[in-house]
């Protein structure tokens, strides 16, 4: 039986860490649904579009290859790969002018009927962790197993500091990320949210280990 455990949760909550750590431990193919808006909105970015065109932007999508791949062993800056029309732009959609933009990038209905196949085709392919905004509540609804990490935004501030290695930087980040949790929790296409049933863990409180013994517990107890 094909296991798919779809994670939610808001900007810095640890999703990329644990869904990461969670397919290492199952032997799951892992898919960060964000990174793939951080490419298309990196892509739109370098041709000047606008990120208020829904209708230009949904054309951009269905033009651009975008593929997230399996880091190399020797790719230690990274979790996983992402490439935008075979180009390597894992460090580039990291920016901060992509963190400022790419929410108003995926609030696009246009742009999200365009990765909704591209999403499923890559759960539909094996046991998958995939992680994102809406993978439980739109994505993907009939997964194996829902999960919603949250945790408050000044954690996942001092998180996003440390991750940068710049920690005067803390009240800018802080305040980012409460602007990405209104823009993402307010939007009126799939907006985030936790969907029915799922586990819902507070990566505050909780270690990575124990996020991932929870999760992997919960997909044990499963019935087959």
């Amino acid at each position: 039986m094909t296991r798919i455990v779809a994670i939610d949760g808001p900007s810095g909550a640890g999703k990329s860490t644990i869904g990461h750590a969670l397919a290492a431990r199952i032997d799951a193919t892992y898919v960060d649904t964000g990174l793939m808006y951080r490419a298309l909105t990196l892509a739109a970015v370098e041709r000047g579009i606008d990120v208020e065109d829904g209708v230009v932007l949904g054309v951009l999508a269905n033009q651009c290859r975008i593929e997230v791949e399996r880091a190399r062993p020797e790719q230690m800056d990274r979790l996983e790969t992402v490439r935008l029309d075979g180009r390597d732009v894992t460090l580039e959609v990291r920016q901060p002018h992509i963190d400022r933009a790419v929410s108003a990038v995926s609030r696009h209905a246009q742009v999200r009927t365009a990765m909704l196949s591209v999403q499923r085709d890559a759960a539909a392919r094996g046991d998958t962790v995939m992680v994102g905004r809406d993978i439980g509540t739109v994505v993907l609804p009939n997964a194996t197993l829902k999960v919603y990490l949250t945790a408050n935004a000044q954690v996942r501030a001092a998180r996003r500091a440390a991750e940068m290695n710049a920690p005067d930087r803390l009240a800018e980040y802080l305040a980012e990320i409460e602007r990405r949790d209104a823009a993402d929790s307010g939007r009126a296409i799939a907006p985030l949210r936790q969907a029915d049933g799922a586990l819902v863990l507070d990566t505050g409180r909780l270690s990575v280990e124990a996020c991932v013994d929870a999760i992997a517990a919960r997909l044990e107890a499963l019935p087959e």
